[in-house]
Parts: C-alpha cells; sequence; structure tokens
C-alpha cells in the first residue's frame, strides 16, 4: 500500500466474487476474497500468512493472520501479528489487534484498536489472598 518491501505469498486460495463460504477457514500462504465468508479465518502458518479482502469481500467472523490487506469488510475482531493495510473502503466491525498498522484515508473502525504486546489494564481491584483464606464462620472462638 505505501510502499511494502515484504513481500507477500503467492494466492494460493481464492473465493470469487458470487462465492459464499459458511464455516471456519484454515489456510496456509496467501488467501484472497472477493466473496463473502461466514465464520472464522485463520491461517495455520502465522509466521508467513497473507490475506487480501477486496472491495466486494466480507467476513462475518474473526480474522487471526500474520500479514493482512483490507480493502473490504470484516464483521468481527481482526488480528494481524505482523503488518495490518487499511485501504480506502476498509470496514471493521470489532477490536482490530495489530503489530504495524497502515491506515488510509476513508478506513473505518468500530472497535477498539489495540497495539499487540501492550499488557493488559490493572483491573484495580487488590488480590485479597489473605482474607479469603481466613475461615470464617468455623465455630472457634477467638481467645
Amino acid at each position: 500500500m505505501f510502499g511494502s518491501k515484504q513481500k507477500n505469498p503467492a494466492i494460493q486460495t481464492l473465493v470469487g466474487t458470487e462465492t459464499v463460504v459458511r464455516g471456519d477457514v484454515s489456510f496456509r500462504g496467501g488467501f484472497h476474497i472477493d466473496g463473502k465468508v461466514e465464520g472464522d479465518v485463520r491461517s495455520s502458518d502465522e509466521a508467513n500468512s497473507y490475506l487480501s479482502i477486496s472491495e466486494s469481500g466480507c467476513v462475518e467472523g474473526s480474522v487471526e493472520v500474520d500479514r493482512v490487506s483490507l480493502n473490504g469488510t470484516v464483521k468481527g475482531d481482526l488480528v494481524s501479528h505482523g503488518r495490518l493495510e487499511l485501504g480506502p473502503s476498509a470496514r471493521v466491525v470489532g477490536d482490530v489487534h495489530y503489530k504495524l498498522l497502515e491506515m488510509a484515508i476513508g478506513a473505518e473502525v468500530n472497535g477498539k484498536l489495540v497495539h499487540e504486546g501492550e499488557k493488559p489494564a490493572s483491573t484495580g481491584r487488590a488480590k485479597s489472598a489473605p482474607a479469603e483464606q481466613t475461615p470464617e464462620g468455623s465455630g472457634a472462638d477467638a481467645p
């Protein structure tokens, strides 16, 4: 999109414009979606996987892939362990977890943007293990 130097694997799997896939999809290498996938999309080889979704493409489910180029729609959480490119017509309805993000003007995310590697926020509640270990109502009277 903006001068990517890393070469993506060749597209080996294609979902055509008039095709609807119902169920989860697991793939290796390159995967391109012009149609619709109703289910989760995951790569079985996270280190060298590439997903491309065109303007007419749609995934209704979560996505977890190393590198993603999105110009279509994802209705679910999107996790990219490498580079994520959101084109001008990209739409995500869900949380986006990324390591490296490129986002064009016009791209839309309706959810959280979470940089991968961040530690979860503290809930603000201290653990009270010692208080939980004290037996209450055991019938023993205090001296």
